[in-house]
């Protein structure tokens, strides 16, 4: 058994806080002693974590300010391996880990095209460790571990980063019997009683998501009953809803927050859209994929296309081309629904999470659990 860290800022309702959560879990199933610390702490992906995990939270007003406690922790507290998630944790814990003599055992992880990701917040703090993660990659002795092979060359191609300086492993998305399990029920009305094609879609409302080509492309859609859910939470949602009114499509959408379970509301829709501007490797396009739904995706930088098989698996349109995303979902929704579903369900598998478990162990010990 070995004694693993991972290291986040919360576990709030973005997709590495609920990847973090599930690789958590799933290390824990295969023999492992495993904490989770928080700098700040809570967060909706609290429930979701297996009891088994340790729990430890810093209660720290900003990630920043953690950095002491962090060494603190550190030093009192000895793991086989520590592992942290996301740019700005990954500033914090190297600090953290240097000035505790812990460093050896410290891996890193980026979640997402970095040379895009680092435009999203303008706040200084973050501003200053997305320009030091570059320099601190080159300096840690263990490589960074990327979610795609995209994301991966993207920190090469675009930083001092170098290909002997990252490693690749793939998200923990789905159960191992993911296959077994049946579909449950939805929550959403219009998929509960459908009357009418519904497409469904799933993401943080940010501009990175796309939201506002996937209501262009509807409001072309030849199909003038056909419905759009898009779950989730953000601070476009008023944004969208005033493009919904002016493309005169807000009857026919919806935007209920955050779903509790999307597998359920994806199960029971007619079509799953990505229409992200960027992506590291969406872990909601992985899940569509599971469901057996048809699903369409951009061709955006990064991991749709190492996903997909580069459209062999489902179709992929340009990023920021609603005429296109229209034509595709129109196509698609003209299809027999479980057309290629297999193929869709095999592709989700590389994904599951005893899979998934193993790559992680391989980087973060040398050689995967027995």
């Amino acid at each position: 058994m070995k004694k693993l860290l991972i290291i986040l800022q919360d576990l709030s309702a973005g997709g590495a806080e609920k990847m973090m959560a599930r690789l958590a879990g799933a290390l824990v199933e295969a023999g492992n002693d495993v904490t989770l610390l928080m700098l700040t702490g809570g967060g909706i992906n609290v429930a979701a974590l297996d009891p088994r995990v340790k729990q430890v939270e810093l209660q720290s007003p900003r990630s920043a300010a953690a950095v002491p406690a962090l060494t603190r922790f550190l030093r009192n507290n000895r793991f086989d391996a520590q592992l942290a998630a996301l740019t700005h944790v990954n500033v914090i814990a190297i600090a953290a880990a240097t000035m505790s003599g812990t460093l050896a055992r410290l891996h890193v992880s980026e979640r997402n095209a970095f040379s895009r990701d680092k435009h999203v917040n303008p706040a200084l703090p973050v501003r200053l460790a997305y320009w030091l993660a570059p320099l601190l990659y080159r300096l840690i002795p263990n490589p960074v571990i990327c979610v795609s092979r995209g994301v991966a060359e993207d920190l090469v191609d675009t930083t001092l980063a170098r290909a002997r300086d990252v490693t690749i492993a793939d998200n923990p998305v789905l159960d191992n019997d993911f296959r077994d399990k049946p579909p449950r029920l939805p929550t959403h009305p219009w998929l509960l009683e459908k009357t009418t094609p519904v497409i469904v879609a799933v993401g943080r409302l940010a501009r990175q998501k796309g939201f506002d080509v996937l209501l262009e492309a509807f409001a072309q859609l030849p199909d003038r009953c056909a419905r759009l859910i898009i779950f989730g939470e953000g601070t476009l949602r008023a944004e969208l809803l005033e493009q919904a009114a002016s493309l005169g499509i807000a009857q026919r959408i919806d935007l209920p927050g955050y779903a509790a379970d999307p597998l359920a509301q994806i199960s029971a829709a007619d079509c799953f859209v990505l229409s992200s501007r960027f992506e590291g490797s969406p872990n909601a396009l992985v899940e569509a994929l599971s469901t057996g739904t048809p699903v369409i995706s951009t061709r955006c930088p990064y991991g749709p296309q190492e996903i997909l098989a580069d459209g062999a698996v489902a179709p992929l349109v340009e990023v920021e081309n609603p005429a296109a995303l229209a034509q595709a979902i129109a196509l698609e929704l003209a299809l027999p629904r479980d057309l290629h579903r297999q193929r869709r369900l095999d592709a989700a598998a590389r994904f599951v999470s005893g899979r998934a478990v193993h790559t992680y162990l391989a980087a973060l010990l040398g050689s995967p659990a027995p």
